[in-house]
């Protein structure tokens, strides 16, 4: 075992490729054809002498990069000092299920001081976007687009310049910063091999296709070539030009909300200008990826620093992979990169709130008293019945979990205290009862419940992290199904200090129907990486009945809502927006009613470039980016029906409103 390594991690490469295959999470980050490990490790100094090895380096921000190891690899890179943690990526999900007026935007766009979010850049990280739109263009026609960059897209040769210094150091990252919106390699040698595509028949050539300066993945194309693509006929000929396109239309409406404009229809920042990455893979099926995101929010930095404008991130998706106390290594990422440059992160809570995929409880009854119910349970800090301390009373638990037909794998996470000690058992739906081993950390243990075969691993407190997480892996055993009914998790306590847990399931964008715990708890239930401490979360309320929308995630309060110390004196989420029935642009070239946190979340990102546009671009403010941003929307925040107090952990600390948030 390595310390280095995640737990997951640990399990993933402790499984056999087979067995992993099977899994929705273990073999995330694993190329079968070229059998290497795409990872993401937090480091210091420099990386360069893995690259001697035959392991590919790609430099992000605050000392993060993603690195593509091949397998038999894995333990000599990590023997590296500068190597200091790694983490297997993990797949995000885009979650869907004008009302400006309702927060207090048009106060401040229609009337002095007719904000509009000119001078500010958006970046919207998402599935792509229609560029082709009218809400995505200037009066003239041409593109408010400075640069599209698709992920999912297979270059045609290499990145001009593989440099990948940190822009927190001061550079960009390009040999040659374009700081007339230009991207690296505009205007270099084109493709003489290639035929005479142009639309006048001319010997012009489009310009090979290329990642962006320091990356080895997609396509980045600027505005030249997106304008050129708009003038051609429409159809073969301009997906010719630019072939990328937003399948889903969920990029398209979160963009249209934050900063669309036309004759139709107007976002909350309507001049701003637009940065998109289409996040992804090549495989047409696949989620994007912690990697795949961190090397967005790097490059639209980078893109910010070289154009010398405020930056507003949209991140619409989440996952609820991880302890949700803010110490995964894309949590603490995001908090970095929210210090560089003018920059601010909005990331929706998600819309877990209501799918029953967690569960949280105590196994100390707070209203017994030690001797005051003899024989009710053991008292807490004992090990063998034998008191050795007042206080509550620790009682065994049993966490009860529904499993729908048809259900292929299923995960499950239980995040605990390292203090707490107890034994674990499993009841499979048709009665079949096995008690775990004695917890040992860092340890690996399989076992079979009638036809389903359970990996379970013991994992530990890591170097960025107090909590400690057990994880089972449910899979089928001869069958295409693991068994559907109740299965019961029992905790029995042995020596319990704070007696908190916390039980997880995937997010419900991959689960059956029907498939979620009895008795579920709603709070806790904000998606990673809305947990991250210095983005701006954001939740949803229903602007019908001004009242908190059910399925949007919850956070918490205060730090006893968590199991680390990480979110002391946090409130998550920050605050919430319209996330039931926004009109947004469809790829269709019409409107369409869409419903979640990821379309409360634009409405955000769109407010805080006009907030930007105020302080930056005009000069009252110079300094209103990152986390003044987020304490003007705070202040700013209205009441909603039904909070009595704030911050909460549904709305936090109510719902937004621009005008108030403007001070004076």
């Amino acid at each position: 075992m390595n310390q280095k390594l995640e737990d997951i991690l640990q399990l993933a490469l402790q499984t056999p490729e087979q067995t992993r295959a099977l899994t929705e999470e273990l073999n995330v980050g694993f190329d079968t054809q070229a059998r290497t490990w795409e990872l993401i490790v937090k480091y210091h100094g420099s990386l360069e002498a893995l690259k001697a090895l035959g392991i590919e380096v790609e430099y992000l921000i605050a000392g993060y990069a993603v690195l593509t190891v091949p397998e038999q690899l894995v333990e000599r890179m990590v023997e590296l000092e500068e190597i200091e943690y790694v983490e297997m990526p993990k797949r995000y999900f885009y979650d869907i299920e004008m009302p400006t007026d309702n927060s207090c935007i048009a106060q401040v766009t229609l009337r002095d001081p007719n904000l509009s979010g000119a001078g500010v850049l958006v970046a919207v990280l998402d599935s792509g976007i229609d560029y082709k739109l009218p809400e995505f263009r200037k009066p003239d026609g041409s593109t408010r687009i400075r640069f599209l960059w698709d992920q999912t897209l297979q270059p045609e040769a290499p990145a001009v310049d593989g440099a990948g210094q940190e822009a927190g150091d001061g550079a960009t990252g390009d040999s040659s910063p374009a700081r007339d919106g230009a991207t690296a390699d505009a205007g270099l040698a084109e493709n003489a091999d290639s035929p005479d595509r142009s639309d006048s028949g001319s010997s012009a050539a489009r310009p090979i296709r290329r990642p962006p300066a320091g990356y080895r993945l997609g396509v980045e194309f600027d505005s030249a070539q997106i304008n050129r693509a708009l003038a051609a006929p429409a159809g073969q000929r301009q997906f010719e030009l630019l072939p990328s396109i937003d399948s889903s239309g969920h990029g398209t409406a979160v963009a249209g909300i934050a900063a669309g404009d036309s004759p139709m229809y107007q976002g909350v920042a309507p001049e701003a200008e637009l940065l998109i990455v289409k996040l992804g893979l090549p495989d047409a099926a696949s989620f994007p990826r912690t990697t795949e995101i961190m090397r967005a929010v790097t490059y639209a930095i980078r893109k910010a620093l070289e154009l010398q404008m405020p930056l507003a991130i949209n991140l619409s998706f989440g996952n609820t992979y991880g302890a949700h106390d803010g110490s995964s290594l894309i949590e603490r990422f995001l908090d970095n990169a929210a210090e560089i440059g003018r920059t601010v992160i909005c990331v929706g809570s998600g819309n877990e709130g209501n799918s029953g995929g967690h569960l949280a409880g105590s196994l100390l009854q707070e209203d017994d008293i030690a001797g005051g119910r003899p024989g009710a349970g053991i008292p807490s800090g004992s090990a063998d019945g034998i008191p050795s301390r007042i206080g509550p009373i620790a009682r065994p638990v049993s966490v009860e979990l529904a499993v729908a037909d048809y259900e292929r794998t299923l995960n499950v996470q239980l995040w605990k205290n390292y203090c707490d000690t107890y034994r674990i058992f499993l009841r499979s739906p048709g009665g079949q009862e096995t008690q775990l081993p004695a917890m040992i950390s860092g340890g690996k243990y399989t076992l079979r419940l009638e036809q389903t075969r359970i990996l379970v691993y013991f994992g530990k407190p890591a170097p960025y992290a107090v909590a400690e997480e057990i994880y089972f892996e449910m899979l089928p055993e001869g069958r295409n199904y693991i068994n559907s009914g109740v299965w019961t998790i029992r905790l029995e306590p042995l020596q319990v200090v704070t007696g908190r847990y916390y039980f997880y399931l995937p997010s419900a964008v991959v689960r059956a129907a029907g498939t979620g715990f009895y008795q579920s708890t709603p709070e806790v239930t904000l998606t990673i990486p809305s947990t991250a401490a210095k983005v701006i979360s954001v939740g949803a309320y229903d602007s019908t009945y001004e009242a908190y929308a059910d399925f949007s995630g919850r956070g918490y309060a205060d730090a006893n809502r968590t199991i680390g110390v990480v979110a002391a004196g946090l409130a998550k989420p920050d605050l919430a927006a319209p996330g039931v029935g926004i009109i947004a642009p469809d790829i269709y070239g019409g409107y369409t009613p869409v419903t979640g946190t990821s379309f409360a979340t634009p409405i955000v990102a769109g407010s805080c470039a006009l907030l930007m546009e105020w302080g930056i671009v005009r000069g009252n403010d110079v300094f209103l980016y990152g986390e003044k941003v987020k304490a003007y929307l705070r202040a700013g925040a209205r009441a909603l029906r039904g909070e009595t107090a704030y911050p909460n952990s549904r709305v936090g600390w109510g719902g937004l409103c621009v005008s108030s948030s403007l001070p004076g």
